[in-house]
């Protein structure tokens, strides 16, 4: 994974978990299931593992670089370890899968 990549939801109908979870890891990352509250903050941190953030319901808007990465249902985030990101959740909350792969693999 090399750059920062919003992947926007095409697939006709709602995203099902269940599928978005069998995606990430067959893309290689081992999978959380995450929610948040309503306005919930992230300061800006980094990780030591490529990260792919696939939101399920809600919304969650990404900080990188001083762009915002919003995601909606179905939309996913590839972010490449040592990316400097924080986050701010929508006012219906989150739930997103959080996929961490430690290999330096592209996606």
């Amino acid at each position: 994974m090399k750059a920062v990549r919003r992947l926007a939801w095409s697939v006709a109908g709602e995203p099902r978990e269940s599928t978005l979870r069998a995606r990430l890891a067959a893309d290689g990352f081992e999978v959380t299931a995450w929610s948040d509250p309503p306005g919930r903050t992230y300061a800006p941190h980094r990780h030591d593992h490529d990260e792919s953030l696939w939101c399920v319901r809600g919304c969650i808007t990404f900080h990188i670089a001083g762009r915002a990465y919003r995601l909606n249902p179905g939309d996913r985030l590839m972010l490449p370890r040592g990316t400097l990101h924080g986050a701010t959740v929508g006012s219906a909350g989150a739930a997103y899968l959080i996929g961490e792969r430690r290999a330096a693999l592209d996606a």
